[in-house]
């Protein structure tokens, strides 16, 4: 929540970077630097600076700009290019992100693998030529489908894009697939009516996930906050802030999913440095 303790904090963090809100302040760095590839003992030495790279890559995500209309004060865009590429081969955002989180769950007191999470989807459009994308029927949108869990407190936890002419259902088992291995102590998933399938609660008891569906409450009028509910749509909220992902801008589902991590990892380290 914002409130004048918080801006003032923010305002604080913009005077240290002193260009763009962006930057990685000297703390966050000191985080983040011994989880960067380590420079080759031999062959070329590396000439460029990884802190501007990771700059220019938060500036681009956030600000919602093209790799060709980064800045001149960066790295030339086709070094930001072809280091960001090296970094979701070896899915460093991911990394980042996972270990940010961990690291806040602890700072609040929590345990650092959550047990209970909150699934949800969100469908935005994809206007990129070439990419895979579906119609979504129930949003009348062209464009793909982030099928997303977030603990109780709404860190992501973990994001599957499909085209978005997948059901929720269908997209949440997926993910079941998957969650046990990034997060082996979850057993409980909060969910909204979209979830209630026969074949997806069969599959969750057959995968030891518990899914409690929280139902609106249509007779009652004017707007609620349902319990367990309303922590996915913050986290969507969240997720918009950042302007490339307001839109899907790219081709790859590999790409996009990193450009969620690169947003979300930021949120996460500025929190705890700060």
């Amino acid at each position: 929540m914002w409130t004048r303790q918080t801006r003032g904090r923010m305002a604080a963090i913009e005077r240290k970077t002193k260009r763009y809100p962006t930057d990685l302040t000297d703390e966050e760095w000191g985080r983040l630097a011994p989880l960067l590839p380590k420079p080759a003992k031999r062959g070329r030495k590396l000439s460029v600076d990884l802190r501007e790279i990771l700059n220019a890559i938060r500036y681009m995500t956030r600000s919602g700009g093209g790799w060709r209309m980064l800045p001149k004060d960066f790295p030339p865009w086709q070094t930001v290019y072809w280091w960001f590429r090296r970094f979701v081969r070896q899915m460093l955002f991911r990394t980042i992100h996972d270990i940010a989180l961990m690291m806040d769950r602890e700072r609040v007191g929590r345990e650092a693998s959550p047990s209970a999470g909150v699934v949800d989807s969100q469908t935005v459009k994809a206007p990129a030529p070439g990419a895979k994308r579906g119609y979504d029927a129930a949003k009348k949108t062209v464009g793909r489908k982030r099928h997303i869990v977030v603990d109780t407190d709404g860190r992501l936890l973990m994001v599957n894009l499909t085209a978005a002419d997948l059901s929720d259902s269908a997209g949440a088992q997926i993910i079941l697939d998957a969650i046990r291995k990034r997060w082996p102590w979850i057993k409980h998933l909060f969910a909204d009516g979209a979830y209630d399938r026969i074949q997806l609660m069969d599959k969750a008891a057959f995968r030891d996930f518990v899914i409690e569906v929280v139902r609106r409450i249509d007779g009652d009028p004017g707007f609620k906050l349902l319990p367990r509910r309303w922590v996915v749509e913050r986290t969507f909220g969240w997720l918009t802030r950042w302007r490339r992902l307001v839109r899907d801008y790219e081709q790859r589902i590999d790409v996009s999913e990193a450009m969620i991590h690169v947003a979300m990892g930021s949120l996460l380290l500025r929190r705890i440095s700060h």
